[in-house]
């Protein structure tokens, strides 16, 4: 894919896709993060209305994703459905569109904190994954030290500044021992990498993989407006 980021993490030849996605080409090993599906229906319930598409529209961008890399596996990194209804809330044409999805490649989802146990949408469950040497998990270890972690949970997002402006951006988060991913979703939102719940787990010297304009961008950290 034009603008991805190769980088390595416990070994591992990873390559950090412009659209949030996690591709390991060796293991043909596709990782998404936080895709929040039926978020718009759950803040409808709420009497909070938003436009009822974040569905569709983060089913659009994964069909295009899997038709571009044909992966063997998929692992989705929990917080997948917005909430433990989300999936009854889901339409009949985005079950079908979710359920061809999965039934095309060994799916895993991981569990999240939104949703504890995403069973009913086919494919495997499991609270964590370990692929040769990396691990995979909803949210990063505090206990010990990782090596080799694959994370999603905390949205991170970064302020990019230029010509006098600044913007927003998706990114991922990497450390050399750990990387957590950006959430995928629609409607999911963002946490800055400087806040301290999300700095404090990264070494000092960490960098962003920011998402701009089509393409992955390495920064250090302490380049950051």
């Amino acid at each position: 894919m034009s603008g991805a980021l190769p980088f390595s993490l416990a070994g591992a030849r990873l390559v950090a896709l412009p659209d949030g996605a996690l591709w390991w080409p060796a293991e043909r090993l596709l990782a998404v993060a936080d895709l929040h599906l039926e978020k718009g229906s759950s803040f409808a319930e709420q009497k909070t209305f938003l436009p009822p598409y974040d569905t569709a529209a983060t089913l659009d961008r994964l069909e295009a994703l899997l038709a571009a890399k044909a992966p063997a596996r998929v692992v989705a990194l929990g917080d997948s459905f917005h909430d433990a209804r989300a999936q009854a809330r889901l339409g009949s044409a985005e079950r079908a569109r979710l359920a061809a999805l999965v039934a095309c490649t060994d799916w895993t989802w991981i569990a999240g904190n939104h949703d504890p146990h995403p069973n009913g949408a086919g494919g495997a469950v499991a609270r964590e994954l370990r692929v040769g040497p990396l691990v995979f998990r909803h949210e990063a270890a505090t206990d010990r030290l990782p090596a080799g972690e694959v994370s999603g949970h905390f949205h991170p997002k970064c302020t990019l500044r230029g010509a006098g402006r600044a913007a927003s951006a998706r990114c991922f988060a990497f450390d050399g021992r750990r990387v957590v991913l950006p959430a995928y979703g629609a409607y999911a939102g963002g946490l800055d990498v400087r806040d301290p719940a999300l700095a404090t787990l990264l070494g000092p010297d960490f960098k962003v993989l920011a998402l701009a304009r089509g393409r992955v961008h390495a920064i250090a950290a302490a380049r950051l407006g």
